[in-house]
């Protein structure tokens, strides 16, 4: 029998129809792409920073721990407040706030102010606890159920396209300027993000009374414990949370590309630009990821879980090729495939839970998805950098290790897409 699409019978907007037509999410998007590129263009600047004042792994694998640790905390309230405030609001409120918070790098100027750079990625990234479940949560509330999968596949081809040239771009900016411009151009990104935002026309909440934030604050647990009620009884929403959770305990190849970029396959010399090269590589194997896969996917929930399948084993494989690599060519080239794998986990899990989840219950779900991601990541970044700096690991070796075993959870979701009964709402 054929396989009618997942969300409707209407053929799917393609890419340019959905940011020409829909003017809400060519907003949403625009806020997107500024904020994104000038994230890039500081990260790059601040690895570097901590690469060059303390010569440790361990000070990058503590960065990438802390900038993911708030959300483990915050990230279950945030998703309560997402569900009951306005989330179009809340997006630009912790895009002005983030704004200020990234000029205080510009405070930090030797080893001794690194603690600095520690605080102020953790109070951004607390901010992003609930921005991005606010913006998530927000798609289907500005598109129609066919813009749905362009909507998902275009937010990940922004950001990894954005990621391929910020990142190239802060790594030269970095070298050129100084590692202060990239800080100042990223907080006027933040800026320019809140205005794209505030010229949404629409309210972007879900159909829950707003309350007052410590009125909300108190409710927080008991709603809580009601998201994981309605996740516990629903195997198939569990199952695709935690796609991103072990994409996430890979997450120590972010760190490696790092010690690769600075001590491996350095550019004329420069740390800032290798780190810049590697994350670019990332960034433009992210993009065609889920742009090829669509393709064979479409809107069929039976082709998305065989993707998400197929997207473990191509990952997990090109790692294992990106720790053996000899040159930067074919270091690059391992990355680009590996990270194609990779997004496809990110966008079609998200899909997935974007039509399974009910808008009262996205924020909320879309909030643990982040959180179990986060454990994950912290605990690959902490591993990771035990094993270069304490262990004394090659770092050939260990991305070899993490390839490895990112084939477990490829053979756990390949066996369970057998068994698994999804639940539309």
């Amino acid at each position: 029998m054929k396989e009618e699409g997942v969300t409707t019978k209407e053929r799917p907007a393609g890419y340019l129809e959905l940011l020409r037509e829909n003017r809400n999410f060519r907003m949403l998007w625009l806020g997107q792409v500024v904020s994104e590129l000038g994230d890039w263009l500081s990260t790059v600047a601040v690895l570097n920073l901590l690469l060059e004042l303390t010569g440790r792994a361990q000070s990058v694998a503590l960065f990438f721990i802390v900038i993911y640790i708030p959300g483990m905390f915050i990230g279950p309230i945030a998703g309560v407040l997402v569900d009951r405030l306005d989330r179009k609001r809340l997006m630009i409120i912790m895009d002005v706030i983030r704004a200020i918070l990234v000029l205080g790098y510009l405070l930090v100027r030797s080893r001794n102010q690194i603690w600095l750079v520690y605080l102020i990625a953790a109070a951004q990234v607390s901010m992003v606890t609930f921005f991005e479940p606010a913006r998530t949560a927000a798609v289907p509330n500005i598109c129609k159920p066919r813009e749905w999968v362009s909507a998902n596949a275009i937010g990940s081809i922004t950001w990894s396209t954005v990621l391929a040239v910020g990142a190239a771009v802060g790594g030269i900016v970095t070298a050129a300027f100084g590692r202060d411009a990239c800080y100042i151009l990223d907080s006027m990104s933040f800026l320019c993000s809140a205005w794209f935002i505030s010229r949404i026309s629409v309210r972007l909440e879900a159909n829950r009374p707003e309350l007052p934030l410590l009125q909300g604050i108190s409710t927080a647990f008991r709603d809580i414990i009601e998201g994981i009620a309605y996740i516990k009884k629903r195997p198939g929403v569990l199952g695709t949370l935690l796609v991103k959770s072990a994409w996430g305990a890979a997450g120590g190849t972010v760190l490696l590309l790092s010690v690769f970029g600075e001590k491996i396959f350095p550019i004329m010399g420069s740390g800032a630009a290798g780190i810049g090269a590697l994350y670019a590589a990332r960034g433009i194997g992210a993009g065609l990821g889920p742009l090829l896969a669509r393709r064979f996917a479409g809107n069929r929930r039976s082709a998305l879980r065989t993707s998400i399948t197929v997207g473990f084993f191509v990952s997990g494989i090109f790692f294992i090729a990106f720790g053996q690599a000899q040159s930067f060519t074919a270091a690059a080239l391992a990355l680009i495939i590996a990270n194609m794998g990779g997004s496809v986990l990110w966008v079609f899990s998200t899909f997935l839970l974007q039509i399974d989840v009910p808008d009262d219950f996205r924020g909320r779900v879309f909030a643990l998805d982040f959180v179990l991601f986060t454990i994950g990541f912290a605990i690959s970044n902490y591993l990771s950098g035990h094993l270069l700096d304490v262990v004394m690991l090659n770092p050939r070796t260990v991305a070899v290790i993490i390839g490895a075993y990112l084939l477990l959870p490829g053979v756990l979701w390949l066996l369970g897409t057998h068994r698994a009964r999804p639940v539309l709402e």
